[in-house]
Formats: C-alpha cells, sequence, structure tokens
C-alpha cells in the first residue's frame, strides 16, 4: 500500500485520468472529491462489495448517498 500526505486542497492522480483531492478535514473524517472519466467507476468500499455480492437495490441505495 502507497501512503500519501495531503494537505486541505491538495491533490493526487491515478494514472492520466482520475484526481483525488482532500476537501476537508473534520474530527476522524476526510471529505475527499474524486474526478474522473464516465467509465470509471467509483464507489465507496462498502457500496463496491454490496455490488460484488449482487445485492439487488445496491444502485438505488448508492444514488442516495
Amino acid at each position: 500500500m502507497l501512503i500519501l500526505t495531503r494537505k486541505v486542497g491538495e491533490s493526487l492522480m491515478i494514472g492520466d485520468e482520475v484526481n483525488v483531492t482532500v476537501l476537508g478535514i473534520k474530527g476522524n473524517q476526510v471529505r475527499i472529491g474524486v474526478n474522473a472519466p464516465k467509465h470509471v467507476s467509483v464507489h465507496r468500499e462498502e457500496i463496491y462489495q454490496r455490488i460484488q455480492q449482487g445485492s439487488g437495490d445496491v444502485l438505488a441505495d448508492a444514488q442516495e448517498s
């Protein structure tokens, strides 16, 4: 695992197309923004795991988040 340190407003690149920016930090939560092309899926890990398990309502749940 690569570990990077970033401050609020700083970004990192994943490949040539995905940009991840630290938007804010409040307590033990970090808000991040992900800028990626439409063909790149971006999900929180718990949503991704539900997709992999084939949960029927996962897409509706993900859109509400």
